[in-house]
C-alpha cells in the first residue's frame, strides 16, 4: 500500500479539488462516447461500408464496435480497480486519463475504408477497445475519490457530480455535432468534419491530466493500516445486485440520450439537425435533475429517489415514444417529451454513484463499484444501439426503444426495492 499523501489545505478545499479532478475524466469519456453515437451514421459510411454493403448493415456493425468497447469495460474495471484498491485511487486515475485521451485523439486521425480498406474498421475497433479499458477503470476510481472526499451526509451530492459530467459530456458531444452540422455541408462533414470533435479531446485530456497530478490520495484509502478484504462470494453478490439496481439507468440513459439521434433518423425520417436538437433537449432534462436528485437522496434515502425514476420510465416510455411518432403533435410538445425522458433518467443517475459506493468497503470499493457499473453498462448500454437497431430492422416495430427501456427499469425496480428505506447502507470510509 502506498504511503499516505501529504495533506495540504483545508478539508473543504481538498473536497472541492477532488470533486473537479475526479469528475473531469468522466466528462471527457462521455463526450467521446456521445460523439461516436451522434456520428454513428457518418462513421458507418466511412469505416463499415465496403462497396455493395447496405447502410443498415454498416450501422449495425458500427453499433457492434460500440458494444464491443463496452464489453472491455469490465476488464478495465477489474484490472484498474484491483490496482486502485492496492496502490491508491490517484495513480490509477492518472493512468486511465492518459490512455483514454490517446485512444480518442487517434480515432480522429484514422484512415477510412476508402484509404486502407478492411484495415480501417479493425483499427477503429482496436482504439474503441482501449477506450473501453480506460473507461472501465475511470468510473470506479472517480466515484471512490468523490465519495471518500465527500463531507459527512453529502455523498449523494458529491457522487451525483459523476453523473452530471455524463450529461455535460453528452451535451458537449451533441453541441459539437450540431455546430458542425450547421457550419459544414453534408459532404464536408463526412469527408473531414467528423474528425474535429475527436481531435478536440487532446487539449481536454491534457487539462484533466494536470488536475489529477495535483490530486491527493483519499483520506479513507490513506487511513488503512491492515486492510481486510471481505469474502469473494460476498463481493460477487454485491456486484450482481449493484448491476441490477442500475441496469434501468444504463439502458434508459443510452436509449434516450445517445441512441435517439440514429433512431429518429432511421425510423422516423428526421433530419440530422432535428435528431441532434432532440438529443440536446433530452440531455438538458437529464442534467437538470441529476444534482437535485443526489442532494435529495442524502435527505430521504437513495431508494425513494431511484425507485421514482425507474417507475416513471416503466410507465411513461411507450406514451413518450408514441408522442414523438405522432405527426400531429407540435414541435414544442415533442420537445417537452424528450426533456421529460431525460429528466426521469436523472432521478436514477443522481443517487446512483453514492448508492454503489456505499455497497462496498474501502478495500474493494474501486473494484466492486467499477465492476457493477461496467457490467451493467456493457450489457444494457453498450448493446442498446445494436439491439434496438437490429430488432426494429427484423420486426418493423418502431416502439422497440420504449419496450427496452421499460423492461430493464422494471427489473431495476425489484433490485432497488432491497435498498434501505432511508440513509446509507454502509459508512463510506
Amino acid at each position: 500500500m502506498s504511503a499516505p499523501a501529504k495533506v495540504t489545505g483545508t478539508r473543504p478545499e481538498r473536497s472541492r479539488r477532488a470533486l473537479v479532478a475526479g469528475s473531469v475524466g468522466n466528462l471527457i469519456e462521455w463526450y467521446e462516447f456521445g460523439v461516436y453515437g451522434y456520428f454513428a451514421t457518418v462513421i458507418a459510411a466511412r469505416f463499415f461500408t465496403p462497396e455493395g454493403g447496405s447502410e443498415a448493415e454498416a450501422l449495425v456493425k458500427t453499433y457492434a464496435s460500440f458494444a464491443l468497447a463496452f464489453f472491455f469495460r469490465p476488464v478495465g474495471a477489474a484490472l484498474f480497480g484491483r490496482l486502485g484498491d492496492r496502490i491508491g485511487r490517484r495513480p490509477v486515475l492518472i493512468l486511465v486519463i492518459v490512455l483514454m485521451t490517446g485512444a480518442t485523439t487517434l480515432i480522429g486521425a484514422l484512415p477510412t475504408y476508402e484509404t486502407v480498406g478492411a484495415l480501417a474498421p479493425w483499427l477503429l475497433t482496436f482504439l474503441r477497445l482501449l477506450q473501453g479499458l480506460s473507461a472501465g477503470g475511470e468510473f470506479g476510481g472517480a466515484v471512490a475519490v468523490l465519495t471518500e472526499f465527500a463531507p459527512p451526509g453529502r455523498r449523494g451530492l458529491y457522487g451525483s457530480w459523476q453523473s452530471f459530467t455524463v450529461a455535460l459530456g453528452l451535451l458537449g458531444g451533441a453541441g459539437a455535432a450540431a455546430l458542425l452540422a450547421t457550419l459544414l455541408t453534408e459532404q464536408q462533414l463526412g469527408d473531414w468534419g467528423w474528425r474535429l470533435p475527436f481531435l478536440l479531446t487532446l487539449p481536454m485530456g491534457l487539462g484533466a491530466l494536470w488536475l489529477r497530478l495535483r490530486l491527493e490520495e483519499t483520506p479513507a484509502f490513506s487511513a488503512q493500516r491492515e486492510p481486510r478484504r471481505p469474502p469473494p462470494g460476498e463481493v460477487v453478490r454485491a456486484i450482481a445486485l449493484g448491476a441490477g439496481r442500475i441496469m434501468g439507468w444504463a439502458a434508459a440513459g443510452y436509449t434516450f440520450l445517445v441512441v435517439l439521434p440514429s433512431y429518429l433518423r432511421s425510423s422516423l425520417d428526421a433530419s440530422f439537425q432535428q435528431a441532434l436538437i432532440a438529443t440536446v433537449l433530452a440531455n438538458l432534462g437529464f442534467a437538470v435533475t441529476i444534482i437535485p436528485a443526489g442532494l435529495l437522496s442524502d435527505r430521504v434515502g437513495r431508494r425513494a429517489v431511484m425507485l421514482s425514476g425507474a417507475l416513471l420510465v416503466v410507465v411513461l416510455s411507450v406514451p413518450l415514444l408514441n408522442l414523438l411518432q405522432d405527426p400531429g403533435a407540435s414541435g414544442a410538445v415533442k420537445g417537452l417529451a424528450v426533456v421529460g425522458a431525460g429528466a426521469v433518467v436523472g432521478l436514477m443517475a443522481g443517487p446512483g454513484p453514492a448508492m454503489l459506493s456505499e455497497m462496498f468497503p474501502t478495500t474493494v470499493r474501486h473494484t466492486g463499484l467499477g465492476l457493477a457499473y461496467a457490467l451493467s453498462n456493457a450489457v444494457f448500454s453498450g448493446c442498446a444501439g445494436l439491439i434496438i437497431t437490429e430488432t426494429i430492422e427484423r420486426t418493423g416495430d418502431v416502439d422497440i426503444p420504449a419496450y427496452y427501456a421499460a423492461a430493464t427499469c422494471a427489473v431495476s425496480v425489484l433490485a432497488l426495492a432491497t435498498l434501505p428505506a432511508k440513509g446509507a447502507s454502509r459508512k463510506a470510509g
